[in-house]
């Protein structure tokens, strides 16, 4: 009987059901068509292209941006019984021919390879020679000067079309909005690819931001009732990397230092040390954790505010990759805005530094928000959601509610009297009256709207507006000097036939008390059994030189301390066992549940 992608995903991966759209997108790149996948961490993208390349005949070979990302997922490939390498400077003369030859003899199902040694002129021709099942492009957002992690040498992979026209290519990314999806789209030749966007909804993950008055001890606080757990700090700066890294050091905390500063062998150490649970947290800059697979990180804290929302989404979604509940925690101080400013004020590039200007005050109207930080969050991906989340710190613990109707009207019909041709803080200006000699020059002095907003201060007009913008009423066009634009939303506002109302600032609300509501993602399990199962996890895993979440991830364990599977048929209804997993971790792990059972303390 012929194998179907759905088998692949059962036999191999140990999944029951394709997320949607995964399997559109697997029978798509099997027939040979492109795509463009925009999917969050977590959401199953690497399937999206492991499944075609087991498929389709020849290798798949996969872009990576990272040495250890590569290696990462090639462990899990063979882990589960795939025939995965990857081809870089890490390997040694005599590794690197073993996979020349092996990729010659048709012996692998996947390739991982960055993209200059990909695109050398030697290696584009010893491609010609090879049978290729498709073209995998991971991170695609690093090919667009619009996305947070622009690398120049991913910007020459749209050869690969030119080169190899009838290999259907993929391109994905966690993390796109509309101007670097259409600037990836554009530099890959995909124009005849199908999209598929999948949402950047991450539900299991908790979104707090607390304003940053004394860190370090709001830092430990955090980390009091999380002893167990594995985390991140990302910091701005080198220098505050190492000193949280030596004051958590210094309260016990099992913590190491990763920035671009270290050597490259400091820096691997650090994370092989995290990937296999030796140390229990990084204090990092953004130079650690793109692609980074380690499914077990349960938290994520910014002790500083990240440049833009594209890297603080993908740096919060390393938390809970398993899909099990992960916090994100954001210590908000203006002190930190000068700082991201200043850094950003140091580029030559003009047009890249009003990008990157732009995408911070972005950042920071995430952070003033007063409403549900994930409607926020998705907002600025152009996802609407229709009702608050319920697991943010905004939902968990709301201020109060006022209405801004009226206000509201005033600031759209303003944008509207302007031409829809100007940013906020000159719609700002104009509503509170300003005499700026740009105002009286155009004109604009003579509006109906000028003046009209006198009676409030700029933040609050700030924060109305950016509300507006967070609800769909208006819309910032980033590729125009960030002009505020109605939307279609904005006619019934405008109109009368509707209200809003907008949540207090933080800053003049008394604490609340902290909501006890599970989050989603939360899954009720035996702790001690789950405990023990990680100890053998950890053990099987450090015979094998492989990260722990390489064996199973922490979903998978606490599955099986909830279900405690004790033979071969409910063994493989655990989520992530496959038949590779059970026939060689299997046995070992129902004798754990076994055993236990045995003890009485289940």
């Amino acid at each position: 009987m012929k194998t179907t992608p759905l088998n692949s995903l059962k036999n191999i991966f140990g999944y029951q059901a394709f997320r949607p759209p995964q399997q559109e997108i697997i029978e798509g790149l099997i027939r040979g068509e492109d795509a463009f996948v925009l999917m969050p961490t977590g959401g199953g993208k690497s399937l999206c292209y492991q499944i075609p390349a087991l498929h389709r005949p020849g290798v798949g070979i996969v872009v990576s941006p990272l040495i250890s990302l590569m290696k990462d997922q090639v462990d899990a490939l063979n882990a589960c019984g795939v025939k995965a390498s990857f081809y870089n400077s890490s390997l040694k003369s005599m590794e690197a021919r073993q996979v020349l030859a092996k990729l010659h003899d048709n012996e692998l199902d996947l390739l991982y390879i960055a993209p200059e040694r990909l695109l050398s002129e030697d290696f584009l021709e010893r491609l010609k020679e090879i049978p290729i099942a498709l073209f995998a492009i991971d991170e695609a957002h690093c090919v667009s000067q619009w996305g947070h992690d622009f690398r120049p040498e991913y910007c020459k992979l749209g050869l690969l079309r030119r080169h190899f026209p009838k290999i259907p290519l993929i391109a994905l990314t966690a993390t796109a909005e509309p101007h670097t999806r259409a600037d990836i789209i554009e530099r890959l030749n995909l124009g005849r690819a199908q999209c598929y966007i999948a949402g950047f909804d991450r539900p299991n993950i908790r979104y707090t931001v607390k304003p940053k008055n004394n860190p370090f001890p709001q830092l430990l606080t955090f980390l009091k009732s999380r002893d167990t757990e594995a985390g991140i700090v990302y910091c701005l700066s080198r220098k505050r990397v190492e000193t949280v890294a030596a004051k958590l050091a210094e309260t016990g905390v099992a913590a190491a230092a990763y920035h671009a500063g270290l050597s490259a062998d400091q820096r691997q150490q650090v994370q092989d040390d995290f990937l296999r649970d030796e140390i229990r947290i990084i204090v990092a800059t953004v130079a650690f954790g793109m692609g980074i697979d380690k499914s077990n990180i349960r938290f994520v804290v910014h002790y500083d505010i990240p440049k833009n929302i594209e890297s603080y989404y993908q740096e919060t979604g390393r938390a809970g990759r398993d899909g099990l509940a992960a916090e994100a925690l954001l210590l908000f101080g203006y002190g930190d805005i000068a700082m991201a400013r200043g850094l950003i004020e140091k580029s030559l590039n003009q047009e890249r530094k009003r990008i990157e200007l732009h995408k911070l005050n972005a950042m920071v109207g995430f952070a003033e928000a007063t409403g549900c930080r994930r409607r926020v969050l998705l907002g600025y991906f152009d996802e609407r959601l229709d009702t608050n989340c319920g697991n943010c710190d905004i939902c968990l613990n709301p201020p109060s509610v006022t209405d801004v109707t009226e206000n509201a009207r005033k600031a759209l019909s303003c944008v509207y009297r302007v031409g829809q041709s100007f940013g906020m803080g000159y719609v700002i200006d104009v509503l509170q009256g300003s005499k700026k000699e740009r105002i009286l020059s155009l004109g604009h002095d003579r509006l109906s709207t000028y003046g009209i907003g006198r009676d409030q201060d700029r933040q609050y007009w700030s924060a109305l507006i950016r509300h507006l913008i967070h609800h769909g009423y208006l819309e910032q066009d980033v590729g125009n000097y960030s002009v505020l634009k109605l939307t279609d939303l904005a006619k019934p506002l405008l109109r009368g036939d509707q209200s809003l109302t907008m949540a207090m600032p933080r800053a003049t609300e008394k604490k609340a008390a902290t909501s006890s509501r599970r989050s989603p993602g939360a899954i009720d399990c035996d702790q001690e059994l789950f405990a023990q199962l990680k100890v053998l996890r950890k053990k099987i895993a450090d015979t094998a030189g492989v990260p722990p979440f390489v064996i199973f991830s922490d979903a998978s364990l606490a599955a099986m301390a909830a279900f405690l599977p004790t033979n071969d048929a409910a063994f493989l209804e655990i989520q992530g066992v496959g038949a590779h997993k059970l026939e060689k971790y299997g046995p070992e792990f129902m004798t754990e549940i076994i055993k236990f059972n045995h003890l009485g303390k289940v």
